[in-house]
């Protein structure tokens, strides 16, 4: 697997999902799949000795830096932690001038931040590859992560998996959903208010790549037209990381109708449907931010999804969680070695 079928990801930036084709997708999640049975089984083998990678981080991270940082330690490779305390990206050097002198260190170059821009201009100004770990218009690796979920818990091929998206669809997790979705050729249903669909320019990607892959896309403002059937149900906060306090109240007054619970699950009519969050949730009101949002709202027992969907059976984000490694591995594998 870590031959001829990613041989054409060797080098390769991963900025953005719409800059591969379903084959190279497939490949990297055969890959992760391989990695991650290689691992259970005590037989994992060290591909990237002598490698090191730079993780830039203009946003807080838990799952994306430690997904890196293990994956690399499990590889033999040595990852480099750069945050804002540590790093001068954006205040006092350029990305262009910091990708030039990374790129003289390191043989690969994480970052996670704001503006996709900043990523493109790390990877424009870089000969080794560059990851997305997350800026605010898309989430590549994520989507590796929950496909590669997906996959294992339907069992189904991806043109015949249906999954619903709710919340705010105008983020990196609705364009990369929805645009993700379809190149693999599934059943994507998006569903949010229409003042928080995906830009018009992001629905024409999807479009495009659907009319290669057979997939079906929906957009729409209602569940009950983007439920019934589906074998996954995601969501995401409701207000992203950076975005002014002054957001929260009207975002959760708007987008109140499209919370997950146990209703909106029964709605799919699937007894074997799964609930699928990138994290963090606001699931219960026992951290700072949910202890705030519930005595303002009332919502004690949640934001976006229901704590009762959370801890349910249905729930497997924990598993998803998981999988940021496995698939973060493969990437790293597929590019360098």
């Amino acid at each position: 697997m870590t031959g001829s079928r990613t041989s054409s990801l060797r080098g390769r930036d991963f900025l953005r999902e719409a800059d591969f084709t379903v084959e190279e997708l497939t490949a990297l999640l055969d890959l992760a799949a391989q990695l991650k049975r290689e691992r259970a089984d005590g037989a994992e083998v060290q591909r990237l000795r002598g490698k090191a990678i730079a993780l830039v981080f203009e946003k807080a991270s838990t799952r994306t830096r430690s997904a890196f940082e293990v994956a690399a330690f499990h590889q033999g490779a040595l990852a480099t932690t750069l945050d804002p305390a540590s790093s001068h990206i954006g205040s006092k050097e350029t990305a262009a001038d910091t990708a030039r002198v990374l790129d003289r260190m390191y043989d690969a170059i994480q970052y996670r931040g704001y503006a996709q821009s900043t990523v493109e201009e790390l990877a424009a100004h870089s000969s080794v590859p560059v990851y997305n770990g997350l800026t605010d218009e898309w989430h590549p690796t994520q989507m590796l992560a929950d496909f590669l979920t997906m996959r294992e818990h339907s069992g189904k091929p991806f043109s015949d998996t249906a999954y619903a998206y709710l919340g705010d669809a105008r983020s990196n997790m609705g364009n990369s959903m929805l645009v993700m979705g379809a190149i693999m050729g599934c059943d994507v249903r998006i569903c949010a208010p229409r003042e928080l669909w995906p830009e018009e320019e992001v629905q024409q990607i999807a479009g495009e790549r659907a009319a290669e892959s057979g997939a079906q896309l929906v957009i729409t403002e209602d569940p009950g037209e983007a439920l019934p059937g589906a074998d996954f149900v995601e969501t995401d906060v409701w207000v992203s990381l950076g975005e002014p306090a002054d957001v929260w109240e009207e975002r959760i007054s708007l987008l109140r109708p499209y919370r997950v619970d146990a209703t909106t699950l029964e709605l799919t009519g699937n007894p074997r449907v799964k609930f699928l969050h990138c994290l963090p949730a606001f699931h219960d009101a026992r951290t700072e931010v949910g202890s705030r949002v519930a005595t303002e709202t009332g919502l004690v027992d949640g934001l976006e999804v229901a704590h009762e969907v959370f801890e349910s059976p249905a729930s497997v984000v924990f598993d998803e969680a998981e999988n940021r490694l496995h698939t973060i591995k493969a990437l790293m594998v597929a590019t360098l070695s």
